[in-house]
């Protein structure tokens, strides 16, 4: 026996198992990324080195590099099709539009988060239900008070449409981020004298800074992005007023069978970098938005 255990390993000396600290399902879910990430990467890629081919060198080899990384169809672009005037008009539309959102949105989610009143709960499912609306069900109704209100073709209209358009979501994931600040804060303002318009703007909007600046981002994606609404709202007639998808639109079907590819894949590249840039910079912000929330 005791030959035994003197020749026994201790537990310090036994050999310790490898554990796969990944599995077989972490594997999977890597190889799921790797595979959503080409999905995305890739064809963002494939549209900034079309921007400079020649329309033989697209439709003749399309996965081959460009023969020379030239300029010239950003240039007519930028200047043949107006994209310039189109990127300065898309700049002041959702400029304007996501400030109106954020201060309404934000205003209005407070009050419904942390002030209990008849009817609370009605708005607010109000407004959650906006979201679950199709926007083009409401295309044909949207047009006839854009123009009755005497704001069709005007950048004015179509502000106030982006700002309609965008505060469902906005309330509600606001209002969701508003119930996790701690309300001491908001009782001790409340006692030092603070008017409810003071606590809100000073105190609980520095707290509610990274689900505001989520927020902020995800409505200049879906206003930069969006082509129903402008289509609609800004008619051929005022072409100068045009957003940045409709003159990228305009350029694949204005010229029939003599159309710009690499103008058009270098319109789409202009459209593309500055969402890009946005997202590059305030990534680590968006993504503590989205989870401060939860770990509050």
């Amino acid at each position: 026996m005791a030959t035994d255990q003197a020749h026994r390993p201790s537990s310090s000396e036994r050999p310790e198992k490898r554990k796969n600290p990944l599995g077989i399902f972490g594997a999977m879910s890597h190889l799921a990324l790797v595979i959503w990430a080409i999905l995305i990467i890739g064809p963002i890629l494939w549209t900034f080195l079309a921007s400079f081919k020649t329309n033989t060198e697209i439709f003749g080899d399309p996965l081959a590099l460009p023969a020379s990384f030239g300029w010239d169809s950003w240039g007519r672009a930028w200047e043949k099709a107006h994209v310039g005037q189109y990127m300065l008009n898309t700049i002041f539309v959702v400029a304007c539009s996501t400030a109106a959102t954020m201060l309404l949105g934000s205003m209005a989610a407070y009050v419904l988060a942390r002030y209990t009143f008849p009817g609370n709960r009605l708005i607010y499912f109000l407004f959650v239900s906006g979201m679950t609306f199709p926007v083009f069900l409401a295309l044909v109704p949207l047009f006839f008070v854009v123009k009755n209100l005497g704001l069709l073709d005007t950048h004015i209209g179509l502000i106030l449409v982006y700002t309609a358009y965008s505060l469902p979501f906005t309330v509600f994931f606001l209002s969701a981020f508003f119930k996790t600040l701690p309300t001491s804060v908001a009782e001790a303002a409340m006692m030092d004298g603070c008017s409810h318009t003071r606590t809100f703007f000073q105190i609980m909007v520095p707290m509610a800074k990274p689900g505001l600046i989520s927020i902020t981002i995800f409505n200049i994606l879906g206003q930069w992005n969006q082509y129903l609404l402008p289509i609609v709202l800004l008619s051929g007639n005022v072409e100068d007023k045009w957003v940045i998808t409709q003159g990228v639109a305009n350029i694949s079907t204005s010229a029939g069978y003599e159309a710009d590819w690499p103008g058009m894949f270098a319109a789409l590249s202009i459209a593309i970098v500055p969402v890009m840039i946005i997202y590059i910079i305030f990534q680590r912000q968006i993504q503590s938005g989205l989870t401060s929330g939860a770990v509050k």
